[in-house]
């Protein structure tokens, strides 16, 4: 009996083997080859999509909800897309030509069609049939919105329609559900779900009525999005990158970031090439360098994953930044205080040296401290710039604590030594 292959085999099969790639897909059930594609980066989806005839793309996207398929669409050019529309039924054509209209990376972008709407004054009786009516024709269940004079009022819980008497209406059983307007971005969305845990919420046009719904799963993949983005924006790594891509793919989507690093690395050697006879006449303050720039350069990470977090909850800005940046100033003296006597109680001990020691924990202090104030303020001015603080402020961060700290360490090691 041959065994059934789960789709992270599949995945994984697709993403190992780029010269069969293409067989591999085609091997796939067509009911399930959508559901592979969306599990795979925008650049594989353009990739397999532009080997596979149109007639393979509609009957793919004939098994998706519209939404699914919306954003399968939205990965391969628009010439391409609009001719694939045209072969698609009237139905699922009409709702994705809607949700074409907005940006993805929006509430609308994201949202789905599978609601119904219904007056809050109608019977369970009245709301069976329109649901009866939703799951014939998708084959799902519904959401069911409740409006009153044409605006939304809440939700009907589903559990509802099994404990009410059908002639009974609905307007009591109504539950409140948080709302979005459509243009709103995908960090706006996530703080909606966090400050109202729900199963959903209800995206609106300016004029207030309903244009669609963003259930949990969908928000939940894009909270692991963000997370996946940021973490590959701390490494400089590309978010069209694969785990298994070959060499050259990955040499590609990293050299300008590391480029970039050697020119900062550069800048801190420089920093230090002005001590090269204080570092001669001590050679020690050799062994204690790293440390200095090591610990300078965690702070200041700490100290902006904190940061970027406030931003993107919108708790915090660079006018109402002060209190912030001094807190930070503060809690990194303090470390730098505590890590400063331990590391000169070592020097002190094991090199029977308490100037060195000296030296070593009042630069531990300094660049700390330094790791604070860099730490806080330069997301936030990239925050003000209209740049991505996650991406764009690691590198300079570190560059200050490593050449701030340096030039503490010998400039400290130049006076006392």
């Amino acid at each position: 009996m041959v065994k059934k292959k789960t789709q992270n085999n599949l995945v994984y099969e697709i993403l190992s083997s780029p010269k069969k790639r293409i067989s591999i897909f085609r091997e796939i059930p067509v009911n399930n080859q959508g559901f592979i594609l969306l599990s795979l980066s925008k650049r594989l989806q353009r990739e397999i999509i532009s080997k596979l005839s149109d007639k393979e793309v509609v009957e793919l996207l004939d098994y998706l909800d519209p939404d699914e398929a919306t954003d399968l669409l939205q990965s391969i050019d628009t010439k391409r897309s609009k001719k694939l529309l045209k072969k698609l039924g009237k139905k699922i054509r009409e709702k994705i030509e809607f949700l074409l209209k907005f940006n993805p990376r929006t509430a609308a972008g994201l949202m789905s069609l599978d609601y119904v709407e219904v007056d809050k004054n109608i019977t369970f009786e009245q709301l069976s049939k329109t649901i009866q009516k939703h799951e014939k024709r998708t084959g799902k269940f519904p959401a069911v919105l409740v409006i009153e004079d044409g605006f939304l009022i809440g939700e009907l819980p589903a559990h509802t329609l099994a404990i009410a008497r059908k002639n009974e209406k609905i307007n009591k059983y109504v539950k409140k559900i948080p709302s979005i307007e459509y243009d709103k971005n995908e960090r706006e969305i996530v703080a909606v779900f966090k400050k109202h845990p729900h199963n959903k919420i209800v995206v609106l046009d300016k004029d207030h009525s309903i244009l669609g719904i963003i259930y949990s799963d969908d928000i939940l993949k894009l909270i692991e999005k963000q997370s996946a983005n940021n973490l590959r924006q701390f490494a400089g790594v590309s978010e069209e990158e694969d785990v298994l891509d070959s060499a050259l793919t990955k040499v590609k989507n990293r050299y300008k970031w590391l480029i970039i690093n050697l020119v900062t690395a550069f800048l801190a050697a420089s920093v230090v090439g002005l001590f090269q006879e204080t570092i001669s006449a001590f050679v020690l303050l050799a062994v204690y360098m790293p440390i200095v720039a090591g610990m300078g350069g965690n702070a200041g990470t700490q100290t902006l994953a904190v940061v970027v977090r406030g931003l993107a909850l919108k708790e915090i800005e660079l006018k109402t930044g002060k209190r912030v940046i001094f807190n930070e100033i503060l809690a990194g003296g303090i470390n730098g205080i505590i890590n400063g006597i331990l590391v000169a109680a070592v020097a002190i001990l094991w090199n029977k040296s308490p100037m060195l020691g000296l030296v070593i924990g009042l630069a531990m202090i300094i660049n700390l401290i330094i790791a604070g104030f860099f730490g806080s303020i330069i997301p936030l001015i990239m925050k003000k710039m209209g740049k991505d603080p996650a991406s764009s402020a690691t590198i300079f961060i570190t560059t200050a604590t490593d050449v701030f700290g340096f030039f503490a360490f010998l400039g400290l090691a130049t006076i006392m030594l």
